[in-house]
């Protein structure tokens, strides 16, 4: 099998990028290789974990999403070979192409974790990076009434930076609008230094990890979780750089897991050397295979991890990719954009929005430092259509890098 562009991954960044490429030239042919039956808006967990939304808002048969004039391949990709410029498909099929888009997301290591995986969605142990899981965190908030409540941040680089505190302030407000804050301990171990990576933005956050009453444990990270004892054992790294063990007990463990490239991606020639897949932080063309591109949470670049990122990224693929086919210079320049809403309270969120370096990209002339009721129901109203209806479709409403 053979196509002009096939493009690896049908979740936010394949089927975008593919809109956009049949919205500039409608003629192309594109193959997308996707096994998943469904496509996730995953943005939305958080809103679900919060019980601000139901989790079928959040999905959608994979069908229905793949652009009409693309040819979609039920298929999980076992291997590439970019001197050759074919993958091969796990049907044992090859598919040989002109140009390949790498974007087959990321992979979350429950597995790396001991006891996890046998304990969740039970026990307290719950987590909205799991379409499945993202319920249960809405049932244990609700139903808490005193004891003491953990949120977990594994090592950078994650999908969604912002995600384990979102989840963390929208269950400390519900507490609080309850009136049973004061019987539950609120803690938060994260295995980086500081709370965000954008120093901007930690004042604003500090008021509300005060305002919560939010215990702070840096250079935290989960190792192990003991579900029917209700102990989480933590690897802990103090001031002087030695580490040491300590074990906690909780009545809820939110935990998000620590996150890495597809092995697909990270065996093969086309991985740096973290084994995300290689790539200009400009152009996203491989450094070494230049009929690649790649952009989403498989990118190698310093870049957050969001939506928000592969919404700019899909612009510059799309203009860089069709100008190499074109023989022109590439027009297209990734500044390094990521959107982080951070939901701090039902009702407000802090929209972050940044570049490579930490440079702060408002998009809106607001104060960008400031949770406001506006980026609420950009969270909660417009993001979700702008995805379904937007992003996916191919159109770019402030989507430039410029």
């Amino acid at each position: 099998m053979h196509a002009e562009v096939v493009v690896m991954g049908g979740g936010a960044a394949g089927i975008g990028v593919t809109a956009s490429l049949l919205r500039r030239y409608p003629s192309l042919e594109i193959v997308i290789v996707e096994p998943s039956d469904w496509h996730y808006y995953q943005p939305g967990w958080t809103l679900v974990g919060g019980g601000i939304f139901d989790a079928r808002r959040t999905v959608r048969p994979m069908r229905e999403v793949i652009p009409a004039r693309a040819r979609w391949i039920q298929a999980a990709v076992s291997a590439l070979q970019p001197g050759q410029k074919q993958l091969v498909l796990d049907n044992g099929q090859t598919l040989a192409y002109q140009q390949l888009i790498v974007c087959p997301g990321l992979q979350l290591c429950w597995d790396q974790i001991e006891g996890l995986e046998a304990t969740l969605g039970q026990n307290g142990v719950t987590s909205n990076y799991a379409y499945e899981l993202a319920p249960y965190t809405w049932e244990l908030t609700r139903n808490l009434r005193q004891g003491r409540a953990i949120f977990t941040q594994p090592p950078m680089p994650i999908k969604c930076a912002g995600a384990p505190q979102k989840a963390m302030y929208l269950s400390s407000d519900y507490w609080l609008h309850s009136g049973v804050l004061d019987n539950i301990e609120v803690e938060f171990d994260l295995a980086a230094p500081v709370l965000f990576g954008v120093p901007d933005f930690v004042p604003a956050l500090m008021e509300y990890v005060e305002k919560y009453r939010i215990q702070l444990a840096f250079q935290s990270r989960l190792v192990a979780v003991d579900g029917p004892g209700r102990v989480a054992r933590f690897e802990v790294t103090g001031a002087d750089g030695q580490s040491g063990y300590q074990e906690k007990t909780f009545d809820m463990l939110h935990v998000v897991p620590p996150q890495q490239a597809p092995g697909v991606i990270r065996s093969s020639p086309l991985a740096n050397e973290a084994g995300w897949c290689d790539a200009d932080p400009h152009t996203l063309q491989h450094p070494r295979y230049p009929d690649i591109f790649s952009l989403g949470d498989v990118c190698g670049t310093s870049n957050g991890k969001t939506a928000a990122a592969a919404r700019k990224q899909i612009v510059v693929v799309a203009e860089n990719l069709l100008a190499m086919r074109a023989g022109r210079e590439f027009p297209g320049c990734y500044n390094g954009y990521g959107g982080c809403p951070l939901t701090v309270e039902r009702g407000r969120v802090l929209l972050a929005e940044f570049g490579y370096g930490g440079t702060l990209l408002p998009t809106f002339p607001v104060d960008p430092c400031t949770a406001n009721r506006a980026a609420w129901w950009l969270k909660r109203s417009f993001m979700p259509w702008l995805y379904w209806h937007v992003m996916l479709k191919g159109r770019e409403w402030l989507a430039g890098c410029s």
